[in-house]
This record gives C-alpha cells, structure tokens and sequence, in this order.
C-alpha cells in the first residue's frame, strides 16, 4: 500500500472510532452522570473533531505535486497536527473548569453499576490498539500527522484508566474520587496537546534534524573516492521532510562531465535516504582557494573533514 492510501485509511479508520465510542461515552454520561465518563466524553468529542480535520488534512497532503506545490503537499501536515493540538487544549481545558468546578460546588455525581467501568475498560483497550497502530503507520510513512494521532490514542489510554479509577472509587463510597479523575484526564489531555506541538514546532521552523542522520548525510558525501573533504553542511526541516546543502572539495582538473557525475551521483547517494527530499551540492575546485576544514562535520564523522 502506497503512502497516500495508507494516511487515508488511518484516518478515516480514527475517525470511525472515535465516533462510536464519543456515542458510547456520552449514552453512560447521560445515564449516570459521572464526571469521569463525562470526561471521557468530551475527550472523544474532541478526538471525533480532530479526526475529521486530520482526514480532511491528510487528504490535502496526499495529493500529488503540481504547478503551485512542486514538490508536494506533504509540507501541510504540521499544520494540520498543530489544528489538532488547539482542539485538544481546549478539550482539557474544558474537562478541567468541569472538575473544579464541582469539587468547589460540592455538587458531585457519583456513578453506580457496571456499565460505566466497562465502557472505560474497552475505551482503554481500544485506544492502546488504535495507539500501535497509528505509531507503526507514522513511523513507516513518515507522517507527522498521524503521529499526532498516535499520541493522543496513547494518552487516552491513561486518561480512561485514570477514569476507570475515579468511577471505581466512586461506586465504592468515595464520589470525590470523580473529579479528581476528571482532573488527572484533564491534565493527560492538556499534555498530549504540549506533546503534538513539541513535536511539529520543527518542521516548521526549519530545525536540524537528529544528529545520527547528519552524519549520516555527511558520510555518504565523503564515501565517494573522488570528494577530497565536504564544509558547510546544511541540512534542515522543510515540512515532515528534510533538505541538504553541501560543498564538496573536488581535484580541479576534473573535466565538466566528471565534475558533473560526481556531484549527481552523491546527490542520489543522499537522497536514498527515506527522510531527505531536496540535495544541492556545490563542487569546490581545489585551485581557487575554498577549500577549508569544518569543524562541524568533522565532529558528526569523528575525525576530519576530508
């Protein structure tokens, strides 16, 4: 399955889920007026909110390139989990004012029977196999998007563990045990939402990526038995992907079409790499003085630059 098939489906896979278990939650809200499953409720709420921009957004940056985006629309998906981090501050947000708000009015509603621990037991289960899922999916597809996704299925299977808890103690004499699992919800929710826009502040602001795969790009240039040395190495996030810019020191009585070879054929060396889109190398004669050591990427090689 190609990687446009495969965001999609995630999507519309959450989607689908989070819409029948926020029917679920809020069915035994309204049934027992428990502040934890309440919790829960809002909590899919929003994740059924999320869902469908993500599957609007996925749909968006799967498209292939054209006049105006090139190379793709994959550069849109940081702004799409950033989307979803404002709805889940705003779920825990919401969760929170809840809870405290009846702790301070003393008006607390306890649960009774089975039904809302079973509920919250399967939302558990369901979401920690929504979690792998996702995570798999986004490491394999390189899809900060559904990595968002995979983050909040992780914490949802916290915060319905902590509600769990709280309508546990509930049915067994300590309703005050409620809100305080709304609470603790709340704050798995709010920190989930740190959690996505941590991750994606990157790819937006053009960060370096991890220093293994530097040096791994700084390798590959210096394999080729024709590259005296490499400077001023630059590679950087544009959207979920990365470009790379490099000098290369070459002999200066290369031909043009030798020159030319060497270059094309270290470009593709590094854009084998899964997570590199763009490579622009700069070929340095020897004869006009650019040649020059880098500390930087002798560090990342652990010796010299050339």
């Amino acid at each position: 399955m190609n990687r446009k098939a495969a965001v999609r489906r995630v999507g519309a896979l959450v989607l689908a889920v989070n819409v029948l278990l926020v029917a679920a939650k809020g069915a035994v809200w309204w049934a027992t007026g428990s502040l934890a499953v309440g919790s829960e409720a809002v909590n899919s709420l929003a994740d059924v909110a999320y869902s469908a921009v993500v599957v609007a957004g996925l749909y968006l940056t799967t498209r292939p390139p054209d006049f105006s985006h090139p190379h793709g629309h994959e550069r849109i998906e940081p702004f799409v989990s950033l989307f979803v981090a404002v709805g889940v501050f705003a779920a825990g947000g919401a969760v929170l004012w809840s809870a405290a708000t009846s702790v301070l009015s003393g008006e607390i509603a306890a649960s009774t029977g089975p039904i809302a621990l079973g509920v919250l037991g399967g939302t558990a289960a369901i979401k920690y196999g929504l979690y792998r899922y996702c995570l798999r999916v986004a490491e394999r597809r390189r899809s900060p998007a559904i990595r968002a996704t995979a983050l909040d299925n992780r914490i949802d299977v916290l915060t319905a563990t902590a509600a769990l808890i709280g309508v546990a103690g509930a049915n067994a004499g300590y309703p005050v045990l409620d809100p305080i699992a709304a609470s603790a919800v709340a704050l798995g929710i709010l920190y989930t939402g740190y959690e996505i826009v941590e991750d994606n502040v990157d790819y937006l602001v053009g960060s370096a990526p991890p220093e293994d795969l530097r040096s791994e790009i700084v390798r590959r240039a210096l394999a080729h038995p024709d590259v005296e040395g490499a400077h001023d190495v630059i590679a950087h996030y544009v959207g979920p992907e990365i470009d790379v810019s490099l000098h290369i020191e070459v002999e200066g009585d290369r031909t043009l079409r030798e020159t030319h070879a060497i270059e094309t054929e270290i470009v593709e060396a590094i854009r084998d790499l899964e997570e590199v889109d763009d490579v622009f190398v700069h070929v340095d004669p020897k004869e006009l003085g650019e040649w020059k050591e880098d500390d930087e990427v002798g560090r990342l090689v652990g010796g010299s630059s050339r």
